[in-house]
């Protein structure tokens, strides 16, 4: 099993930056596929991006893609998000999740982080 923590998430203006962390401990890191899903107030939790064990194959909601890039250090158990151009509408709790291969279905990520806040203020 794996466990995950996020960190870096805060209040930004419309238009600016965030740097999410998702850093996990376990062994078996190193092959797990890892995604990011995030739950707006009032809303369910929806897919943002996912990145493979290799680091090779990524994939993106496409109301973030372009904007957002996931990108992984195995060596540093690490993964991140990097978040530009924010929009009011990107405000939620982010978590980070792990699985098997990439899906934008939470059902297929059996660890969880506990989530991290990010406000966009327009």
């Amino acid at each position: 099993q794996v466990q995950l923590v996020e960190s870096g998430g805060g209040l930004v203006q419309a238009g600016g930056s965030l740097r999410l962390s998702c850093v996990a401990s376990g062994r078996t890191f190193s092959s797990k596929t890892i995604a990011w899903f995030r739950r707006a107030p009032g809303k369910e939790r929806e897919f943002v991006a996912a990145i493979s064990w290799s680091g090779d194959n990524t994939y993106y909601a496409d109301s973030v893609k372009g904007r957002f890039t996931v990108s992984r250090d195995n060596a540093k158990n690490t993964v991140w998000l990097q978040m530009n151009s924010l929009k009011a509408e990107d405000t939620a709790v982010y978590y980070c999740a792990a699985g098997w291969s990439i899906s934008t279905s939470l059902y297929d990520y059996n660890s969880w982080g506990q989530g991290t806040q990010v406000t966009v203020s327009s």
